[in-house]
């Protein structure tokens, strides 16, 4: 849930890299070949004969790197001048993750039986992954902002997947010696950049074949359907999020999703900024420029769906919206739709197809929404 929480207020901070993934690799000197990454900034694959060298960029400071890691399969003795950067045997066969993202990525690959901790465990809506607790197959190493040290050294892992808010937490887990590898998907600014990560996991579980392909496959179907809305002669204007605090904090104009809504044939308000993370504005502002807007869409926590009369107690000035006037607040209630999160990194494209249905149902109309629905009285 914190990490849900900081979505909202840190989105991506990075800029999209527009290429298309139909060639693979190219070779350079003294046997390496530089794989193509095609929406990813946070992370760039160099691959050499005995091993391949991956490089996590440092989006907190975009002329540093976080680390790099030379990805040394098993069966192959580690060889001599290797360059810089943290061994790391594959496949890994003992492997502690720090979010529910990671999990699903474990799952889409077929990993999840070399999984042996998981970090609030309570918000991975994963069968196999309860289960796993409950069985004590995985154990629940707590929070991911302060882990059970002693548990993680009982359970040797060979490599931790972390999410670090921050560069301070991308760094070791104090005493462990296992490698801590920073899963930075959240700080990408095009949704097909964070889906591009299960490519890095690919490599790391020895599923590089079926990373590239369910990758590929997500790309093709997010395409089609962006396709869908390229001709539509109405962008309807939208805005989003709800007033936090004494801001209301926008998603920045190059955010992923500012892509979102433009691939899905709207009209964002803040189109304009040129801003990839999130932005705070005072409510003045956003009543100026969202006041005659089309739709209001948002994401909220709760066990109760929330209505118009509640939005109207919650924050008056709510109904000076047209939106809220016409009826046209769609909500997504991510207790209740709790993979909502963990979706997005995955399947875009399945978030892309709620957003079109939102703002063209005639072009899906036998789609059933999976996140958003109209808020009720």
């Amino acid at each position: 849930m914190k990490r849900c929480i900081f979505l909202l207020l840190c989105l991506p901070l990075l800029s999209c890299q527009k290429k298309h993934p139909e060639t693979e690799g190219q070779t350079g000197r003294d046997g390496m070949h530089t794989d193509s990454i095609y929406y990813a900034r946070g992370f760039r694959i160099e691959s050499y004969d005995d091993f391949k060298l991956v490089s996590i960029e440092n989006p907190w400071h975009t002329n540093k790197r976080l680390q790099n890691y030379l990805l040394i399969p098993k069966n192959r003795d580690v060889p001599a001048n290797l360059p810089e950067g943290i061994v790391v045997r594959t496949p890994l066969e003992r492997t502690v993750v720090f979010s529910s993202v990671v999990c699903s990525i474990l799952n889409e690959l077929g990993a999840l039986p070399a999984l042996t901790g998981v970090a609030e465990p309570e918000y991975v809506d994963i069968p196999a992954v309860q289960t796993g607790i409950a069985d004590g197959t995985i154990q629940n190493i707590g929070q991911a902002s302060h882990p059970d040290i002693e548990q993680l050294i009982l359970l040797a892992p060979e490599a931790m997947i972390t999410n670090p808010v921050n560069e301070a937490g991308a760094g070791s887990l104090g005493k462990l010696t296992a490698p801590a590898i920073p899963c930075l998907e959240w700080m990408e600014n095009h949704p097909l950049g964070q889906t591009e990560w299960i490519r890095l996991f690919g490599l790391l579980f020895d599923k590089q074949a079926l990373a590239d392909s369910l990758f590929l496959a997500t790309v093709r179907s997010y395409n089609d359907l962006k396709r869908l809305t390229d001709t539509v002669s109405v962008r309807p204007s939208v805005f989003t999020e709800k007033k936090y605090g004494d801001f209301w904090y926008m998603p920045g104009g190059k955010s992923y999703f500012a892509y979102f809504l433009q691939d899905a044939g709207a009209n964002y308000v803040f189109g304009d900024n040129t801003e990839t993370g999130s932005v705070p504005f005072a409510f003045e502002t956003i009543l100026d420029r969202a006041g005659q807007a089309d739709y209001w869409l948002f994401k909220y926590y709760s066990p109760r769906e929330i209505t118009y009369r509640q939005l109207a107690a919650e924050y008056a000035n709510y109904t000076l919206f047209d939106a809220f006037k016409n009826r046209t607040v769609f909500a997504c209630n991510t207790l209740k739709t709790a993979y909502y999160y963990q979706d997005l990194p995955l399947h875009p494209d399945w978030i892309l197809r709620d957003l079109i249905a939102v703002f063209h149902p005639d072009l899906l109309p036998w789609y059933r929404m999976r996140y958003y629905f109209r808020i009720t009285e």
